[in-house]
């Protein structure tokens, strides 16, 4: 081989069924979970407000979703699903760079697909921002980053305790993860939408063109997400040295 010929490492076909299952997965997520935005909008008041019915069935279409979805593809990529949880799983040296590029790159298509399938579904009268996240009435930027910062970290310290931790809860830890994203749903979806996720607040606003301070879904979930990793890898995850 010649001196300073470039090798180039193949990327092994776990890793492409890996990016695979993310990108079904994402889809599924974004597609249940601004779906019930979207189709809930008929159960609140004739403002599109907000009410205790509609929260509830948020919250459910995604803490549901995301335990379904975590357990169909936990064995074949890990079941990350979220931006925030495959950034935090390469800050922590468990998958690489690679891993976590491709992988971002699928729940990120993964999630416009959904919701460009979500506007060929709804009619035209109830697609508004397609479930797009945005920050509530009286909730500033610094509030809102500071908000999706807690939600993520509890949601990734579920993720690293009961997933990644070989003490953790093993074939349970979908439905910890589950309720997680069910409970923070329950506190913030009507002062942030209760992102947790890049690509949920992607693909939506991609499709519908709404922008406005969608850099908060992507630093408070990444801040959070790598926080919590941090804190039990080093903290708790190593407990016994």
């Amino acid at each position: 081989m010649a001196t300073g010929q470039r090798v180039t490492v193949p990327v092994q076909p776990e890793v492409w069924r890996g990016a695979a299952a993310e990108f079904v997965a994402t889809l599924l997520f974004v597609f249940i979970g601004a779906g019930a935005v979207v189709s809930t909008a008929s159960l609140a008041d004739a403002a599109g407000g907000m009410n205790s019915a509609r929260l509830a069935a948020i919250a459910l279409a995604h803490g549901l979703a995301i335990a379904l979805l975590v357990a169909a593809t936990a064995k074949i990529s890990g079941g990350h699903i979220n931006p925030a949880v495959s950034f935090a799983a390469f800050l922590t040296n468990k998958i690489t760079l690679r891993r976590m590029v491709l992988y971002v790159v699928a729940q990120l298509a993964g999630a416009i697909v959904a919701a460009l399938l979500l506007k060929a579904v709804f009619p035209a009268v109830m697609e508004g921002s397609l479930g797009a996240h945005g920050l509530g009435t009286g909730i500033s930027a610094g509030a809102g980053v500071l908000l999706e910062i807690v939600l993520t970290f509890l949601l990734v310290f579920v993720v690293f305790a009961t997933a990644i931790d070989p003490k953790g809860l093993g074939t349970i830890a979908p439905l910890a993860i589950g309720l997680a994203v069910l409970v923070d749903h329950l506190v913030a979806v009507p002062l942030t939408g209760a992102s947790m996720n890049p690509a949920r607040s992607f693909g939506p606003a991609v499709v519908a063109g709404v922008w406005a301070d969608h850099w908060v879904f992507w630093v408070g979930p990444l801040v959070g997400g790598g926080l919590a990793a941090l804190v039990y890898e080093y903290i708790f995850m190593r407990r016994e040295t």
